[in-house]
């Protein structure tokens, strides 16, 4: 049957969000399958920002690049990178073009909500001992409850040696909880309001039960986990004040569906856009512009502290880049972020359809369709966002286009309903365009998020293609 001219008229108009999974042949899901198992090994092995630094650096020598400490100078095609305080990666690609036209950078972020240790976290209550944590970021407390839990993190002695911890991964390992009040007798916590049903002072984990052997002495089960810890660690009590300790859920990030088409896993935001950009990096060749990579701590909280975007230690490594390529003049860096254009790589709210009425379903981000393009965030009246410019956004949807790679221009919710940032506004506090670019969310900050196989890939090639 002819189409009618309404019909080829709306064909070449409207603007269609098809699911992409119908335009994926074997071959091609073949490719994204594989790609999202190497992410999935990726959020096993990095749970923390210091795992995650960790797991970065092998990934980025394996493939070249050096410490930036190592050059005395740089030409096109070196590969360096920077770790900052073990906790952020910087690294680059020294592109054809001088620097003072620009780079093109692509920022993630590698916190990710849980809870922390506080200073003097151990104690003894009604014979069991407990460790007292602080939640980290945006979470919904009751989520932390009643899961299988792990311990990651450092403690530094004050002689300067430094012990690592990891329990609860291993299927060997012990793992830990928080508990929470059965039905039957939690008629009175029931009534509290949804943000109150578990307290921030509520999220105390459970560690042990068994007491020291030794009727003279009290608190006896804290006195047997310090014992415990004493002989494996070599710590004592005092050295908590000096550690960085992180509860994270102990579950592994695995596939998703009877169809496999999605991946559930800690921490994905923004670990999967984080992963996504380090896997395009270590893949193109010499760009024509420097092509820079941020892999940022402290998001979570408002990017604040020497780790965080707030710092100035990535204009360090943009001047180190400067005057080791023999180009650096005063004031020629606000030059360079002038002329630069970033990626903000971070995750979208995906929309959930048994949660529609907090989405603007003309302009939420759907899982299976792409990549979301984010042209503002903020609150309300786009307080605190970064709202790319018109030609910007023009510039990057010709990128996707002419590499034919999906993408959806989204909104974080209704207008009133909530909202949320990132570091965009950072990098365009320096004069560099920046628009938010990542992969859509369900159960966003939840101890387990999903994300779409498919969207991950677009991730992947987005990166890929705004460097090349």
């Amino acid at each position: 049957m002819e189409e009618t001219e309404g019909k080829k008229l709306k064909e070449k108009l409207f603007n269609k969000k098809e699911n992409g999974w119908l335009s994926v042949d074997s071959e091609k899901e073949k490719i994204i399958f594989k790609f999202s198992d190497e992410y999935i090994y990726f959020l096993n092995k990095g749970k923390t920002e210091r795992e995650c630094c960790s797991f970065t650096r092998k990934m980025l020598e394996e493939n070249g690049f050096k410490c930036i400490c190592e050059y005395e100078s740089l030409k096109p095609g070196d590969k360096v990178y920077y770790i900052n305080r073990e906790k952020s990666v910087y690294a680059a690609i020294i592109g054809n073009k001088e620097l003072e036209d620009g780079v093109n950078v692509i920022g993630a972020h590698i916190d990710s909500p849980r809870l922390d240790l506080k200073p003097n976290p151990l104690y003894e209550e009604g014979e069991f001992a407990y460790f007292k944590t602080h939640y980290y970021g945006g979470i919904k407390k009751y989520q932390w409850t009643v899961i299988p839990l792990a311990l990651h993190g450092v403690i530094v002695k004050t002689n300067g040696e430094k012990v690592e911890i990891n329990i609860g991964e291993n299927e060997e390992d012990p793992i830990f909880t928080i508990t929470d009040l059965l039905p039957h007798l939690a008629q009175e916590q029931m009534e509290r309001k949804l943000k109150d049903g578990v307290k921030g002072e509520e999220l105390n984990l459970l560690i042990g039960s068994i007491p020291f052997n030794d009727k003279e002495v009290n608190e006896k089960v804290k006195l047997n986990i310090l014992s415990i810890l004493n002989r494996k660690y070599g710590i004592v009590e005092a050295d908590f004040l000096s550690s960085e300790l992180e509860i994270v859920p102990a579950f592994k990030a695995r596939s998703l569906g009877l169809d496999g088409s999605m991946v559930a896993g800690y921490g994905q935001d923004d670990r999967v856009c984080a992963y996504t950009a380090i896997r395009a990096l270590l893949d193109i060749k010499v760009p024509e512009k420097t092509a820079v990579c941020i892999l940022s701590d402290k998001e979570e909280i408002g990017s604040v502290g020497n780790t965080g975007m707030e710092s100035l230690v990535f204009d360090y490594f943009i001047s180190e880049i400067l005057n080791k390529t023999g180009k650096n003049r005063p004031d020629l860096i606000r030059k360079v972020f002038c002329n630069s254009r970033m990626l903000s790589s971070d995750v979208d709210a995906g929309f959930d359809p048994i949660y529609a009425n907090v989405s603007d379903t003309k302009n939420a981000g759907y899982l299976g369709k792409g990549i979301a393009l984010v042209k503002y965030t903020g609150a309300r009246g786009k307080s605190g966002a970064s709202d790319a410019n018109a030609e910007f956004v023009a510039e990057i949807r010709n990128m996707m286009e002419e590499n034919k790679i999906p993408y959806q221009l989204t909104e974080l919710g209704k207008v009133d309903i909530g909202g949320g940032g990132t570091i965009a506004y950072i990098l365009a506090n320096k004069g560099v365009d920046v628009i938010d670019c990542g992969v859509p969310v369900l159960s966003m900050h939840a101890p387990y998020e999903v994300t779409s196989k498919f969207d991950i890939y677009c991730a992947y090639e987005t990166y890929k293609a705004f460097w090349n």
